[in-house]
């Protein structure tokens, strides 16, 4: 009896197989494994332009000339890496990730340390810097945290750094890496970014693929497969119906259905035939309506399509697909 107690004792407080460091990463995709908006393909990132969402959960921006950027495979334990390629007169990149005000309000004023495996062809210095939203999860106006340079190489290698997260972390808190010049066909690339409570690093928490889908969602999320290009007519998320003269008032709708609750109120944008006529057009927010080929945008609730009839055909249908954005 006492043995078959002390044994059920061990069950109850033994550590889980996956490790004790489950749910500590405030990163999200770290892994670089998510890339809803590009299934992998070449990004091009222009200069002096404001940043732009990437690989999921991850902006990017850079100077002086256009650069890309591409989810490529990785260097163990990583599957996957974010590649920047450089060109003549690029004279900086900025790569980084927003952590929304529910995922960092508990670690106020407390010790966070921070891990990323970087490589570079050509830059030696990475600075990397901490800032808090001066509102929440409102990055237009942030506040420096801390800052410091990581001294890296052409070999992929992981490197560490810490901070106090400070008084305003609940706020939301980014992380963002910054170099000089990326020039030529110079690389750089980021995987296993991790940010979690403390001053000495885990090892990376890795999740299960759905998992870290969903998280994504949260702020972006496709309907068709990860593989489909926007504005094709192959994927899920059709709607049909017939048509008859370009005076009728005849309507056809459809609802969205969200994998994950937004974050926000997120931007619609649908990608359509229309007609048979293969033109691809746009609708946000709402309820949009056609007159022929052309788009109204309505105010009505979100995820929400309805179209009228389609100018000069006796019958037609409709194949939409959408993107629908609540980023920080």
């Amino acid at each position: 009896m006492v043995a078959n107690l002390t044994t059920r004792l061990g069950q109850l407080t033994s550590t889980p197989a996956g490790g004790p460091y489950v749910g500590n990463n405030r990163i999200i995709n770290g892994n670089m494994a998510i890339d809803q908006r590009n299934a992998g393909a070449s990004q091009t990132f222009t200069a002096a332009a404001a940043v732009a969402y990437c690989v999921d959960r991850f902006y990017a921006s850079c100077t002086g000339a256009n650069i890309t950027g591409q989810q490529v495979a990785g260097t163990a334990p990583y599957q996957y890496a974010y590649k920047f390629t450089g060109a003549t007169s690029n004279t900086g990149t900025l790569f980084g990730q927003r952590i929304e005000s529910l995922n960092i309000a508990d670690l106020v004023s407390a010790n966070v340390v921070c891990q990323a495996q970087i490589a570079s062809s050509t830059i030696t210095t990475v600075t990397w810097t901490a800032y808090y939203a001066n509102s929440a999860n409102t990055f237009s106006a942030k506040t420096s945290i801390a800052t410091g340079t990581i001294t890296t190489t052409s070999t992929p290698k992981i490197y560490t750094f810490s901070f106090n997260a400070g008084s305003s972390a609940a706020n939301g808190i980014a992380i963002e890496f910054t170099t000089g010049a990326l020039v030529g066909s110079a690389t750089l690339q980021y995987s296993g970014v991790q940010l979690e409570a403390g001053t000495i690093a885990t090892p990376y928490e890795f999740n299960q693929f759905q998992v870290q889908l969903a998280q994504c969602q949260r702020y972006y999320e496709k309907s068709y497969d990860l593989a489909t290009v926007p504005g094709t007519s192959t994927g899920v998320g059709s709607v049909s119906g017939a048509y008859t003269t370009a005076t009728t008032t005849t309507y056809i709708g459809a609802a969205t259905s969200y994998a994950v609750r937004k974050r926000a109120t997120p931007t619609q944008v649908f990608y359509d035939t229309v007609g048979g006529s293969g033109v691809v057009t746009r609708i946000y927010p709402g309820i949009g309506t056609y007159t022929g080929n052309a788009v109204t945008a309505g105010a009505g609730a979100q995820g929400q399509i309805s179209c009228t009839s389609d100018s000069g055909n006796a019958a037609s249908f409709v194949v939409f697909h959408y993107t629908s954005s609540a980023e920080l």
